[in-house]
């Protein structure tokens, strides 16, 4: 019997969506930005622009993933994560969104699907992109479609050291970030439902962790400038849990810009993590 067949290539759309100030601000808060421009909702960090695909990602799994996939996964963790800002997004502007299968393979006993999230403005540009790695555990699909750019670690980086970067992931920092970005999954606030995902408590929405690794981006490598960032990329190797310390570590990838990995209690959390600037 072959394996089911994840849906492309066909857009659903399009989804509202706008970085308003407040919302700006509420993310900061959420995050624990250092940057005061952010605070005062005048420019948006890289990561945000996550906030406004939750709604897309949800209809497009839905759409683009058969019954034959999602009912007989155990479960379904975030992958990776990819965004390129071709320009930065100006507080408050009207943005449209739209979502598609890019590609599904299989990777061992479980199936890795791609949605692509294009976001385009009022007069129609491109704004940004992104592309949401979904993992879904114990059950097969068939390959299609191309895998998203390559963002893997080159290892000869590790022998150039640019940075570092800690921050503290308090224990209400899931709660916050559930309330400015709509992800209220179970598995942030509930001990049990932590457990049938794999993991002994609670723990922190990947995305956020993407948007703390981002924050030593801005403030370590581009000059406490958000707008610099064009790509930013990871690999979600663990969650971090609540109550721990985030280290960031970036490295010199030559023309590939910046490599960088992170961990929390000793343990990998980010690999694979890609930064890009203007």
């Amino acid at each position: 019997m072959s394996a089911p067949a994840v849906l492309l290539g066909s857009p659903l759309g399009p989804f509202a969506g706008a970085l308003d100030p407040d919302l700006l601000r509420r993310y900061a808060e959420a995050t624990a930005d250092p940057s005061p421009r952010v605070r005062l909702g005048e420019v948006a960090p890289p990561v945000a622009l996550v906030t406004q695909i939750w709604a897309a990602q949800n209809a497009g799994l839905r759409a683009a993933v058969p019954a034959e996939v999602s009912q007989a996964a155990t479960g379904g963790v975030h992958g990776e994560h990819d965004i390129v800002l071709h320009r930065p997004i100006r507080p408050g502007e009207p943005l449209r969104i739209w979502v598609e299968g890019q590609s599904a393979r299989p990777a061992g006993r479980n199936s890795l699907v791609t949605l692509r999230h294009t976001i385009r403005d009022a007069a129609d540009a491109l704004v940004a992109e992104q592309w949401w790695t979904t993992v879904f555990l114990g059950t097969t699909c068939a390959r299609a479609g191309e895998p998203p750019a390559e963002h893997t670690f080159p290892a000869a980086a590790r022998e150039r050291p640019v940075a570092t970067w800690e921050a503290e992931v308090d224990e209400g920092m899931a709660a916050r970030y559930a309330e400015v970005s709509g992800d209220h999954s179970a598995h942030h606030f509930d001990a049990d439902a932590a457990r049938r995902s794999g993991f002994d408590r609670v723990f922190l929405h990947g995305l956020c962790t993407m948007a703390l690794c981002a924050q030593g981006v801005v403030e370590r490598v581009a000059g406490g400038d958000p707008a610099r960032v064009r790509r930013i990329a990871v690999r979600f190797a663990t969650p971090t849990f609540l109550g721990e310390r985030l280290r960031v570590r970036y490295y010199d990838a030559g023309p590939l810009g910046y490599a960088f990995e992170a961990d929390s209690g000793g343990t990998p959390v980010i690999t694979h993590g890609r930064a890009e600037l203007r």
